[in-house]
Order: C-alpha cells, then structure tokens, then sequence
C-alpha cells in the first residue's frame, strides 16, 4: 500500500547500530528525518551520510533526530562507519538500521512486498528505490517524502530548509513561498480573515487578490 503525506509512518522494531530501536518510541515527542541507502560501501550514500553526520547538530537544535536505513545487516554499518568518518571528517553518531530482510524498505513502500534474495547478492541496482527522505512529525505522521535516483546525491541543505517550514507551519497559520529561507516573508492562509491577520501579525501585504504576505512570525 502507498504511503503518501499524512499517513502515520508505520511502526517498526529493528536492529541498529545503536541497538534494538522500536521507531515510534526512539522518535518521543520530536521529528525524525529518516532516510534510506540501497547499498552500503556505495560512494554516492557515502558522502550522503558522512553530510548527515556532520549536519547532525542543525537537526538536534530543531528537535528533529536522524536515523538511517539500508538493505544490509548492522555488521556492514559498522564497518562503514569508518569509510564515511575517514571520507567526510564526520563520525556518524545517529543509529542505521539494518534491513537485510527488507521489511523497513517494504513497509516503507520503498520495495515490492514480493522483493527477495539474499542481501548479499542484491546489487544497488536492485534495492534503487531505496532513496528516500522522509520527515516524520512528533504527531507520527508523514510530513514530506523525497525520492532520489542513486547518481545524484541528496541536499540536505533543503531537506533542513523544508523542516523549517514544516515547523513553522505547524505552529501559525501561515504557508511558504517558493524559496523561501528562515526569516523570510511567509504567505498568510486563506483560514484566516483578514481582520485576524492584522491581529496576529499586525498586517499585511496584498501583491495578488488570493497572496497575502507578512513577515515571519517570531
């Protein structure tokens, strides 16, 4: 079954490199940015991770936790673990799930629930599907999914600019322009009167009939 926005993301118990993780437990009250690797030892998820680890602290400060998933067993992630702090500078200090059974990537809707064959003999080509992002809210609740083909490696410059309007969002009623960065105009919603918005925000500009801009809310 597809996953799609607004779904509760499923569940799961699973081995990782920090223990046995049951998903909706480990995430508490915060956000989690799950993102998942058809292969360990690839270059491109590499670099990917290697860019989380170091990017990880960005992340604590929005009460957002990382955590990875790949198609292989916990052993691998730690021998990996190594390449991407030599690569990277970084040491990955976030858990990485194993999933040599596929059951996170197929509960996930990353893989056909007829998907099979040993891990090890499982090619990246195979697992391809496995690359995506997502965030997942405090509500449990799937907030955004991006999927990349595995030669072009992920910005997680975005995905931390997307949690930021993610969170703001969630908490007034406003909505993000295109581009928009942390302190920039936001779009007020149509559920708010206009009256309201003069209350709330103390104004706003009208560039379009239906566009209501005013600063970022504190």
């Amino acid at each position: 079954m597809a996953l799609r926005l607004g779904d509760t993301a499923p569940d799961f118990t699973a081995d990782s490199t920090e223990g046995e993780i049951r998903f909706h437990d480990w995430m508490g009250d915060g956000y989690a940015i799950l993102f998942s690797h058809p292969k360990d030892f690839t270059p491109v998820c590499t670099t990917e991770l290697g860019m989380m680890a170091g990017m990880a602290e960005e992340f604590s400060k929005r009460n957002a936790k990382i955590i990875g998933v790949s198609v292989d067993p916990v052993d691998d992630h730690h021998r990996w673990k190594s390449d991407i702090a030599s690569y990277s500078g970084h040491e990955v200090a976030y858990p990485m799930i194993g999933d040599p059974e596929m059951e996170v990537a197929k509960l996930y809707d990353m893989l056909p629930a007829e998907a099979s064959g040993d891990p090890s003999k499982r090619t990246p080509a195979d697992n391809q599907t496995v690359r995506t992002v997502f965030i997942i809210g405090p509500d449990k609740k799937v907030k955004l999914s991006m999927t990349y083909p595995m030669t072009t490696g992920r910005n997680f410059d975005e995905i931390l600019r997307a949690l930021d309007s993610i969170r703001l969002t969630a908490e007034h009623k406003v909505a993000t322009p295109a581009g928009w960065v942390q302190g920039g105009d936001v779009i007020i919603t149509p559920a708010v009167s206009d009256d309201e918005a003069r209350e709330r925000f103390g104004g706003f500009e009208s560039g379009l009939p239906y566009i209501r801009t005013t600063r970022q809310p504190g």
